[in-house]
């Protein structure tokens, strides 16, 4: 992570726009702040683009369009990249932010940053019209920055995806699982589905019913209903018990796939309550230590 940055920096030098792909399920836990660290120190202006809508609650999505139009140099749309009209839109975009590259005289130069597992090689090959960058349902698929001159007045390079040195908040930990942004064997499944599982019956409970003909009446909490889930789907573990890892993982799966229906985990609201509760706890311990 450490080189990806020293590289990253190197070459957001000499780019002209950031586009930056976040998940749109969990825009703001899919924000790596290193990339806004890099960007403002070279006053870069950033193309938001949040990949996935199409398995996002749309009408959260629209508030987060709201939320970044707010911020200064920043132009968010929602979009899926698998889709080629949408990724087709990307470079008049982010030619928007940079007026200055459009008198043919030095072509426009886009750099696409973002977390592992986002969407940005898939948005690379899409910009390209042809396989250039491997692609893949886990994170850490590409290794290296590659370029490609989409046409002589559009560069575009890829990076690979950066996570930070340290997750602050242990719910965007959680989202970051279990949207699949980090490995497998960095988590517990099961605390994984459990914190979904809470997010799912707080906001999205009529999901659960058609997907798992679950009595919400019978669950409170997100353990309980990984053990539903375990029940409903025949998840029985050798001796008569039950497989509490093999039910959060269909859980998780269906979540990822879309399966659940179109979710988002945070809203810009939850996201000011999370953090206003995170300074709070802060101060407290901050007092304590006087």
């Amino acid at each position: 992570m450490n080189s990806a940055r020293r590289k990253a920096a190197e070459t957001l030098a000499q780019t002209d726009v950031v586009i930056e792909v976040l998940d749109a399920r969990i825009p703001e836990a899919s924000c790596n702040p290193m990339i806004h660290e890099l960007r403002a120190q070279r006053q870069r202006p950033c193309l938001k683009l949040l990949n996935k809508a199409d398995l996002a609650d749309p009408a959260v999505t629209a508030q987060w369009l709201d939320f970044y139009s707010r911020q200064k140099d920043v132009k968010a749309v929602a979009l899926s990249c698998k889709k080629p009209a949408d990724v087709a839109r990307t470079p008049g975009l982010a030619q928007a932010l940079a007026p200055h590259r459009n008198d043919g005289t030095k072509p426009l130069r886009m750099l696409i940053m973002g977390i592992p597992n986002v969407g940005k090689s898939t948005l690379m090959n899409a910009l390209a019209k042809r396989k250039v960058a491997a692609v893949g349902d886990e994170p850490a698929v590409t290794k290296s920055q590659q370029r490609i001159d989409l046409s002589p007045q559009q560069i575009v390079v890829d990076t690979p995806g950066m996570l930070w040195p340290k997750i602050e908040h242990d719910s965007d930990g959680f989202m970051l699982a279990a949207s699949h942004a980090v490995g497998t064997n960095a988590v517990i499944e099961e605390e994984v589905a459990a914190f979904l599982g809470g997010i799912l019956l707080a906001r999205y409970p009529e999901a659960l019913v058609q997907r798992y003909k679950l009595d919400l009446a019978e669950l409170g909490d997100g353990p309980a209903l990984v053990e539903a889930v375990a029940r409903r789907r025949g998840c029985l573990a050798k001796g008569g018990g039950l497989d509490l890892e093999k039910a959060a993982l269909i859980l998780l799966t269906d979540y990822r796939s879309g399966a659940l229906g179109r979710i988002s985990l945070e809203t810009p609201a939850s996201r000011a309550e999370m953090l206003a509760a995170a300074k709070t706890v802060q101060t407290e311990v901050n007092e304590g230590d006087i």
